[in-house]
């Protein structure tokens, strides 16, 4: 049954099936229960191939092919992605994983700080404000979505192991990268926000919509905390390769 809004973002439909289901073609069988969904760049495609990974599938689209590595990692396998950016882009793809085997999913990326936070540091989301489009297809609408418990946790167990610094954040998901004025940023840090990026809110919800468990946690890049004087940094750039490291050690702590 459709719940109809004069909104048609608002408009959601809970019970009929897809059309196209997310897995409809591939033929390579199911990926393992762990995935490692990363915007780090050519350090993902650099890492696999220094590690031997196998490419299980290539999701082909127009823009480009995506490679869906499978790493043997000590005792198990683990799917490692580069991700494409933004909500709805990243969220076909991860859709796909969860449909053939993916269930545990940690993502990890860069992302803008809207308060005084230096370059590199290490942020984890434990809610997203949801002001992207693609989460409203998953699940009801709602103004946030809470990330789930046991792969928080992971990540935050790690962190701690390692003696890393971190912080939790409720993060702010937007489709409009060249939208954030300077009304909006300083709104979204008044009523928590504290950093922003594209994709966290959808991801969560594609991934609780279809059972599986979903982590995030992000590197800072750029800074919009001065709002009359834009700071890119330089994109977090360090953080690419340790980014991946951590990643794959979060998941190795995922029960």
């Amino acid at each position: 049954m459709i719940t109809k809004n004069e909104i048609p973002i608002l408009e959601y439909d809970g019970s009929s099936l897809e059309v196209i289901p997310p897995d409809h073609d591939w033929t390579a069988g199911r990926l393992p229960d762990k995935c490692l969904f990363a915007f780090l760049g050519d350090v993902v495609h650099d890492y696999a191939e220094k590690h031997g990974a196998k490419i299980a599938e290539t999701l082909i689209t127009v823009s480009h092919d995506i490679k869906i590595y499978v790493l043997h990692d000590e005792d198990e396998d683990i799917c490692l992605v580069q991700s494409p950016i933004g909500a709805a882009a990243s969220a076909q793809v991860l859709d796909t994983l969860v449909s053939c085997g993916c269930m545990k999913v940690i993502a990890v990326g860069s992302c803008g700080v809207l308060a005084d936070i230096p370059e590199n540091a290490f942020i984890v989301p434990v809610r997203a404000l949801r002001a992207e489009g693609t989460s409203y297809h998953y699940l009801p609408a709602s103004r946030y979505i809470e990330l789930d418990e046991e792969p928080v946790l992971a990540v935050e167990e790690t962190f701690k192991r390692f003696d890393l610094p971190f912080v939790t954040c409720t993060t702010w998901s937007t489709d409009g990268f060249f939208r954030e004025t300077k009304d909006m940023v300083k709104y979204r840090l008044e009523e928590g926000c504290s950093v922003v990026e594209m994709e966290c809110s959808a991801l969560a919800a594609c991934c609780r919509k279809r059972g599986a468990k979903f982590g995030q946690f992000l590197f800072t890049a750029d800074s919009l905390a001065n709002v009359h004087a834009y700071d890119s940094r330089d994109f977090g750039k360090n953080s690419h390769e340790k980014a991946l490291l951590l990643g794959l050690e979060v998941l190795r702590n995922f029960k």
